[in-house]
């Protein structure tokens, strides 16, 4: 699979990322995109290097590409008609539409299926505002339209700045938007979501919160960073981003447990939280195992049965702040150079019709080759 990297500030990026894709003809051009890069400037000089080629992104927490883990880069990854045919739909997250969607995708299905009836792997992947707080009901009103499609994706970022994040659709990067695009292929694909969390026996309950705002204001009935803190043997005052990122809550849905990662505590002691929270929820405490040797073992066994061409992923932020503070950055960074991993490290991933955080989600693609020896055997 082509992919491409550069500056995120030289002027001529997109000539230098289509330059180095090569001719195509791509069904897609993914583009995840440095907030330091002048995102108008981008989008301006987009028709001029690859014309009629549809062109989604977003911008990133980090990027991810051919050398692992990188910063202040555009990474481009082209899909080749020859074996992928794609949709692409830009949602207003202001007025989301549960059924106008499903439609929408029902339609797309069918027409992708019908003009490739010997393709029959398919994926959608999913890019989103991060700073929207709308992913939970977004991915809620996707998932009746799904069908057998599996689903992934993951919330633009900002760096850690937390302040405006965006999405790349129709020639411009948007705020309040999202970006799905369904794929057909005749690729083997995996989709996947993995972590690196053990639930402990220390549970807790949110017994007051501001749902719409992601925040909590007390845990066991007690100001919430200070009931955290005492959970976890700390004084309050030493909470920090890196904190939450190793010791994270999980919540129990449907037999699995599902990340809550924490953002950050505000000034007042609030607990402000990176996905869909709500009073009475039981929090349990989670331990991390070491990541590298987990994702080690996780991208090698994606490589069972045949080695992935490519692996389209998006990353937790809080990955890689744990990696950085673990001191396992650049083992962790190997591992995604290695495995020929391209991507973005987000606000948040996706997974069918959750959001959820402190996870990898992707999807490996296999050559088409091996599709036809799978298919023979």
């Amino acid at each position: 699979m082509p992919r491409a990297h550069c500056d995120a500030r030289a002027p001529d990026a997109a000539r230098q990322l289509a330059r180095a894709l090569g001719p195509g003809p791509f069904a897609t051009i993914m583009l995840f995109v440095s907030p330091e890069a002048d995102l108008d400037r981008l989008a301006a000089s987009l028709p001029a290097a690859f014309g009629e080629t549809p062109v989604i992104g977003c911008t990133t927490a980090g990027e991810i590409g051919a050398s692992g883990y990188v910063e202040g880069e555009i990474v481009a990854l082209g899909l080749p008609t020859g074996a992928f045919a794609t949709d692409s739909l830009t949602i207003d997250l202001s007025r989301i539409d549960a059924q106008d969607l499903i439609g929408t995708m029902i339609r797309s299905r069918a027409a992708l299926a019908g003009a490739h009836p010997g393709w029959h792997s398919e994926f959608a992947f999913l890019m989103v505002d991060g700073l929207s707080i709308r992913e939970d009901e977004l991915t809620a009103a996707l998932g009746p339209g799904l069908g057998p499609m599996p689903l992934f994706g993951g919330s633009a970022g900002d760096g850690t700045r937390f302040l405006e994040t965006f999405v790349l659709s129709n020639g411009a990067f948007r705020q309040g938007a999202a970006v799905l695009t369904l794929v057909r292929t005749s690729c083997r694909v995996k989709v996947f979501s993995l972590d690196h969390l053990v639930p402990t026996e220390r549970r807790m309950v949110v017994t007051e919160a501001d749902p719409a705002n992601r925040i909590v204001r007390r845990i066991n009935a007690e100001p919430a960073a200070r009931e955290y803190a005492r959970l976890l043997g700390k004084d309050p005052g030493q909470l920090t981003t890196f904190t939450f990122a190793a010791h994270p809550v999980v919540v129990r849905i449907g037999g699995k447990h599902h990340v809550r990662a924490i953002q950050r505590m505000a000034p007042n002691g609030d607990l402000v939280f990176f996905s869909a929270i709500d009073e009475g929820l039981v929090l349990t405490l989670a331990e991390p195992q070491d990541m590298a040797v987990h994702l080690e073992a996780a991208l090698t066994g994606l490589s069972e049965g045949g080695t992935p061409a490519a692996i389209l992923a998006c990353d937790c932020i809080l990955r890689r702040m744990e990696a950085q503070e673990k001191q396992r950055y650049g083992a962790v960074s190997a591992l995604l150079r290695d495995h020929a991993v391209t991507g973005f490290s987000t606000y948040g991933e996706q997974m069918n019709s959750m959001h959820v955080n402190q996870t990898m989600t992707g999807v490996a693609l296999y050559p088409p080759e091996e599709n036809l020896e799978d298919a023979r055997a």
